[in-house]
């Protein structure tokens, strides 16, 4: 029994790695894209080997059950319990998404690191930035950022993690991530510049408290229908929205010189 309980724990921290799911991933590196400055672009595909921002979206997901990256499994999240505020929240020793985004910004800005560290940054950053605004990676502890928060989706088991990362997105709209993309990526320059304000932890801490009404809105045993769906869906896509936007803009920033 248990062995039972502590394989459910593990599988559990596991999925907790996870931000937005593929698609979320490719659409948030594909908004940052289409606002990296032209040789701010062309600098960023020559570091990936002339490969995309997409084609490397979804790559620490992979790599992070690898040994060599092992070290970066708690890098795609920061919880924050409800009895805590983002402030006072315990730091994670082994590091979170946060720590991770502002050491890895940090190191691109100074410059002078190899190529093949700085592709290895760089494709860090492009998914992690992703994840800081999945509202269920800034989620509680007590429940692996959803993980353990059981509800139902269209009367079927599953978890609040689980329904973020992919359920809703797929269930509101059947677009490829280009199509995301060209219907959210519409908003006026007054706005974008709106949008990027502020700083690392003001973005993560937006998305925290994002996660706080989330849970409010979702109790445990909620069973989420078309009418959930229909009043986060705005939400999801401003996320995806700020996070393209803010990943284009940190490269922007470290890149222009």
């Amino acid at each position: 029994m248990k062995k039972i309980f502590l394989f459910i724990v593990i599988a559990s921290t596991a999925l907790s790695c996870f931000g937005w799911g593929q698609k979320g991933h490719d659409v948030v590196a594909f908004i940052a894209e289409k606002h990296l400055q032209p040789e701010v672009l062309a600098h960023v595909e020559v570091v990936l080997g002339n490969k995309s921002l997409v084609y490397y979206s979804n790559w620490l997901d992979n790599v992070s059950h690898t040994e060599a990256y092992a070290y970066t499994k708690t890098w795609h999240y920061k919880n924050v319990d409800a009895d805590v505020t983002y402030e006072t929240a315990p730091k994670n020793q082994k590091g979170d998404v946060v720590e991770a985004v502002k050491s890895i910004v940090g190191q691109l800005e100074k410059g002078g690191i190899s190529q093949e560290k700085e592709n290895i940054m760089l494709r860090m950053l492009i998914h992690l930035v992703g994840d800081m605004h999945q509202p269920m990676h800034l989620g509680h502890l007590s429940d692996l950022g959803g993980n353990l928060h059981k509800i139902k989706f269209f009367k079927r088991d599953n978890n609040l993690h689980s329904v973020w990362d992919n359920s809703i997105v797929e269930s509101a709209h059947k677009w490829s991530y280009t199509e995301w993309q060209s219907q959210i990526d519409r908003v006026s320059e007054v706005e974008r510049t709106r949008l990027i304000a502020g700083d690392i932890d003001d973005w993560a801490k937006e998305t925290y408290m994002i996660a706080s009404k989330i849970y409010e809105a979702t109790p445990i045993g909620s069973n989420i229908s078309y009418d959930y769906v229909a009043e986060w869906t705005p939400v999801i896509e401003q996320q995806f929205l700020k996070g393209g936007l803010r990943l284009a803009h940190l490269l922007n920033i470290i890149y222009s010189k």
